[in-house]
């Protein structure tokens, strides 16, 4: 490849928050550059899971390349990149942007800059783009332009005075995008005769070529034939085929600096194939890795079962095939007592966690139980060693353990004023320190510290319910900090229900305990003998429930006479009970452990 053709390649993302016209506007770039046909054009090309389609986000990178013939009569190569806007792949996104030299940042002209729009467009100026702000849906009534180009200045701090006003519904000004692209955005840079480095950019499993790796090349020449080493795994691996999207899959016979496209090399697992991790040359390496590589951690944990426990292998199987394409995703079998056999799962975050588990009762016909979503805990033991703790039913002893770290996040909440203040009282509620609070426009933006735990139950929804939908919510996470935090452990009928013992902080403790033991009052049916219900923290008991016992009328057969017959039956029936309850046992329905898990309201 000669010097003059990289000059006219331009790599660049979309960033975008959701619902602003991301895959839409994908979708007329590839229609205006013609590589699609408008008989093979589908809504959302680059969306090709169902679920994908229908909450209208995107969960795997993608790319496509396109050819584009610009004013200046010169026809330049232009690599898309669709990423996911999701906190949840906040690391995957990373990796997408430093894989390209430009992005387009796309606000909806009618609702202007959101949570997620800002968390984006900061990694991506940490990433050193050139950035040209679009303005989407000026189509509609409510499209206020002016005002959003002067918000983008204020709020992020580029100048939009040139920002390209375009409808990527009804295709309007699209040209004028692919010009701004091709004039603002800068070329790549690399040097082809240097060993060969590329960026691993995604991965995902085909049925017929094994892994498809998604490569971005820095420096040197990717041919086939090539023994290429992954500096992140040292695994080495011969090259079978390279191409590129044009939506389809296209061969190629090399890939030079600058350019995005794939290979295959039989690599059986994704799991190989870490995202962020640096390719080369086996015979002859380049000197250092690309920075920025960590592997993936699984943040929030939660235990998946089948409802009936003969689909346990079924369930084995479909988390295997679907670990083959998300390698994000971890799982390990687990038994309970109360739940049967199972798996321990861990998971990016909460989104992360709904699609799984929509994935596979859609794609594999299951029904499962979840219990509780937990975080990871750093237990610091008093030997001096740390552990991690995914399962709050595996606490090590109270007496060994020094002190508990537990995950912090810092959050962004922009929402509209009249919401202010219930937005604030649910952040004090979970335990947030409020870090900052100033207004965008209308809106205000407050970002607070919260911890994870109390998160990644239900805060997403109550924030939705008492903003009316109107906030936006991104988070990141920051570090790990020491808690007052103490596992509560469920006693029915003095006996410990492992399936529901959990980490809390101790102010709230109490709370929760006491909310657990009336629900499952009102779950567990009544027995012949009194159960109680208590939540404990280690022997003390913090709150109790009873269920009454079924009983017989034994008193109904006296009439009249002296009281000392009544009480004498009335006694007998009580030693009865008693012995019943000691030896007694409790049958929990499914029902209230699903139910249970589900409290916090």
């Amino acid at each position: 490849m000669s010097a003059h053709t990289f000059d006219l390649i331009r790599n660049f993302s979309i960033v975008a928050h959701i619902d602003h016209g991301k895959s839409t506007l994908a979708d007329r770039l590839i229609q205006t550059t013609g590589a699609l046909t408008a008989r093979e054009m589908t809504e959302q090309v680059l969306d090709n899971m169902d679920i994908e389609r229908e909450r209208g986000i995107t969960i795997k990178a993608q790319t496509v390349r396109l050819e584009y013939k610009a004013e200046d009569g010169k026809t330049y190569i232009l690599n898309l990149m669709d990423t996911p806007g999701h906190v949840d792949f906040a690391y995957e996104v990373s990796r997408s942007l430093a894989a390209c030299e430009g992005s387009l940042l796309v606000v909806d002209a009618s609702q202007g800059v959101e949570a997620q729009t800002l968390a984006n467009v900061y990694q991506a100026i940490d990433a050193n783009h050139e950035i040209v702000p679009v303005l989407n849906k000026i189509d509609l009534p409510a499209a206020d332009p002016d005002r959003i180009k002067e918000q983008i200045e204020e709020v992020i701090g580029i100048d939009a005075s040139d920002a390209v006003p375009i409808s990527a519904k009804t295709g309007l000004n699209i040209e004028g995008v692919l010009e701004a692209i091709v004039k603002k955005l800068p070329p790549p840079k690399g040097d082809e005769n240097a060993p060969l480095k590329a960026m691993l950019v995604d991965s995902w499993y085909d049925a017929y070529l094994g892994v498809v790796v998604l490569v971005r090349i820095i420096d040197g020449v990717l041919k086939k034939g090539m023994t290429i080493k992954m500096m992140g795994t040292n695994a080495t691996y011969g090259v079978d085929k390279i191409g590129v999207f044009r939506p389809k899959m296209q061969d190629m016979a090399q890939l030079g600096p600058g350019e995005v496209g794939f290979l295959t090399a039989s690599i059986k697992e994704v799991s190989d194939t870490r995202v962020g991790d640096t390719i080369t040359d086996d015979r002859k390496p380049t000197a250092q890795a690309l920075p920025g590589f960590k592997p993936v951690q699984p943040v929030v944990f939660c235990g998946l079962f089948p409802v009936d426990a003969a689909e346990f292998e079924n369930l084995r199987a479909a988390m295997g095939k679907l670990r083959l394409n998300d390698a994000s995703f971890s799982f390990e079998m687990e038994t309970s007592a109360a739940l049967g056999f199972g798996f321990r799962c861990g998971f990016l975050g909460l989104l992360h966690l709904e699609i799984i588990q929509e994935r596979l009762e859609r794609e594999f016909n299951l029904d499962l139980i979840s219990t509780a979503p937990s975080v990871v805990y750093h237990l610091k033991m008093t030997d001096g060693t740390v552990k991690e703790l995914h399962n709050p039913a595996d606490m090590p002893d109270v007496m060994k353990i020094e002190a508990i770290e537990e995950p912090w996040i810092r959050a962004t909440i922009l929402t509209p004023d009249e919401y202010l203040g219930s937005v604030l009282k649910l952040c004090q509620d979970r335990r947030g320190n409020q870090i900052d609070l100033n207004y965008v426009g209308k809106r205000a933006m407050v970002v607070y510290d919260l911890p994870l735990n109390e998160v990644v139950f239900d805060f997403y929804d109550r924030l939705k319910s008492i903003s009316k939908g109107y906030a936006s919510f991104d988070y990141h996470i920051s570090d790990y900090r020491e808690g007052d935090l103490v596992k509560m452990s469920v006693l029915v009928n003095a006996e410990p229900v492992d399936a529901l013992s959990m980490l809390v902080h101790r102010t709230r403790a109490e709370s929760r305990g006491r909310a657990m033991c009336e629900k499952l009052k009102e779950l567990i049916p009544p027995h012949m003998f009194q159960i109680p219900v208590q939540a404990a923290i280690g022997g003390k008991i913090i709150a109790r429930e009873t269920i009454r016992a079924l009983r017989k009328d034994v008193t109904a057969k006296c009439y009249g006479g002296d009281a000392s017959r009544k009480r004498k039956l009335l006694d007998k029936q009580k030693e009865g009970k008693k012995r019943m309850r000691q030896f007694g046992k409790v049958d929990i329905p499914q029902e209230a452990f699903i139910a249970a898990l589900k409290m916090d309201s």
